[in-house]
């Protein structure tokens, strides 16, 4: 099992990139688009996590330049009819945060927009991997991103944490967390809204 590969970024394209490591071989892995948009220049130090795939056809490599996005990837290929390059095209058409959300609000629309990903994909993803997702991780994940992001704003943070106490609340009240975060996601919140204001609007359009 390769678990990662470091070395030299050789060369990218849309899909592929090649990584020339210390031993002198050059590895072409798949990897998301929006992995790909955030590597340094060609010549410079990489390195990837990566998932192996062998098919009696091939071998193919598939890496990610987070842990959490391979963890991500490794959850989509469980879904039935979600192969390893569709995977790749879900991570490149949304953001992990994203679809974390969509799925946990059960937001089918949202998925269904992805390039090559239909309604009944859509569904069948959610159906699947809905229980595979915790709102606390992605809310953390969420906001550890938040922070990590150049620019990040105070405001991006107290909002994810306000939606996240007020999901809370309205789940203890006997609200399926569901039902919570349709409601929820599309509440403006300002720098000065507190809980109890986002509880109220949430029971409004329960």
């Amino acid at each position: 099992m390769i678990a990662f590969i470091e070395g030299t970024l050789v060369k990218k394209t849309v899909s592929t990139v090649v990584v020339a490591t210390a031993s002198g071989l050059g590895y072409e892995l798949f990897v998301p688009v929006t992995d790909i948009q955030q590597m340094p220049a060609n010549g410079s130090k990489v390195l990837l996590h990566t998932h192996l795939q062998v098919k009696e056809d091939g071998v193919a490599l598939f890496g990610f330049l987070t842990e959490e996005a391979l963890q991500v990837f490794k959850l989509l290929i469980t879904v039935s009819g979600i192969g390893p390059k569709g995977a790749i095209g879900i991570l490149s058409g949304i953001s992990l945060d994203d679809l974390r959300f969509a799925v946990l609000a059960e937001d089918t629309k949202t998925i269904s927009k992805i390039p090559g990903i239909g309604a009944k994909t859509a569904g069948k993803l959610v159906l699947e991997l809905k229980d595979k997702f915790k709102l606390e991780d992605a809310v953390e994940a969420k906001l550890a991103h938040g922070e990590a992001a150049a620019g990040a704003s105070s405001q991006t943070n107290h909002a994810a944490a306000i939606r996240e106490e007020a999901a809370q609340a309205l789940a203890a009240l006997g609200y399926s967390m569901t039902e919570a975060l349709k409601v929820l996601r599309n509440v403006e919140v300002t720098e000065t809204t507190t809980v109890e204001e986002l509880l109220k609007v949430g029971l409004k359009n329960l």
